[in-house]
């Protein structure tokens, strides 16, 4: 392997990581979630209730895309979208009852995603593993 192509597998490596999250969530019956959705979702099981800006932050993606992200939640039944009383530009989302009832699901697929994922590599593999990909990750 040429050095050049660590790009070509880590890019490789994502939808492979991609394709199976959309696997394990269709079956266990949850449909029409991305992994962007997810991300959005876990964010909001950790924090409750977060601005749009907050989550925008938290998951790096610009604001126009968590809107739309958000909305199909909201049509989804996942979330739900309220204002701010004082400033009505501020929009906060917070996870409905069935947004929450994925915790469970999310935790398996997790763990069965890093089993996957780390499967043969040991622990010390792990962690030189995780120090270079924040080093490259810091270089943009």
């Amino acid at each position: 392997m040429e050095t050049r192509d660590a790009i070509s597998l880590i890019s490789k490596i994502r939808d492979k990581v991609n394709r199976f999250i959309g696997s394990e969530m269709m079956k266990h019956g949850v449909d029409g979630v991305g992994t962007s959705h997810g991300d959005i979702i876990y964010a909001l099981f950790h924090h409750p209730r977060l601005t749009m800006a907050d989550i925008s932050k938290r998951i790096a993606k610009d604001k126009s895309t968590v809107t739309a992200l958000v909305d199909k939640l909201v049509r989804l039944g996942y979330v739900s979208k309220e204002r701010d009383r004082e400033d009505t530009r501020v929009v906060y989302v917070t996870l409905t009852r069935k947004g929450s009832e994925l915790k469970p699901v999310f935790e398996s697929i997790s763990k069965a995603m890093l089993d996957v994922f780390y499967s043969n590599i040991s622990e010390q593999e792990k962690e030189v593993l995780r120090t270079l990909l924040l080093k490259v990750y810091n270089n943009f």
